[in-house]
């Protein structure tokens, strides 16, 4: 999840809110990884996502469904937003739960 996550963080950097309409392989490259971070949410344990609060399971799993089941009415501003503004707090909720977890485990991975 994380890697998608910063793949579209990486994507969006230095483009604009206007490239998702303008640059069809730029939309449809966001399009695509933020699918692939709600898929590979579904694919985390239910116990691990309750133990991990912090992080917006259900949303993103909803957002997944929504962009997949409503691919020919994407809000292309809501899209922006996920990658301009949650994904980078997702990526370091993320990230901090992974240094948790990495601690309590005595640095074993």
């Amino acid at each position: 999840m994380l890697d998608h996550i910063e793949e579209v963080i990486a994507l969006a950097r230095g483009r604009q809110r206007v490239d998702l309409d303008s640059d069809r392989l730029f939309y449809l490259a966001v399009l695509k990884l933020v699918e692939i971070v709600g898929e590979a949410s579904t694919r985390v344990s239910e116990p691990f996502r309750i133990s991990h609060p912090e992080v917006p399971w259900r949303e993103i799993v909803g957002t997944r469904n929504r962009l997949i089941h409503g691919y020919d009415a994407v809000d292309r501003d809501i899209l922006w937003t996920i990658a301009i503004d949650d994904f980078p707090a997702l990526a370091a909720r993320i990230k901090s739960m992974l240094s948790r977890i990495h601690a309590d485990r005595g640095g074993r991975s």
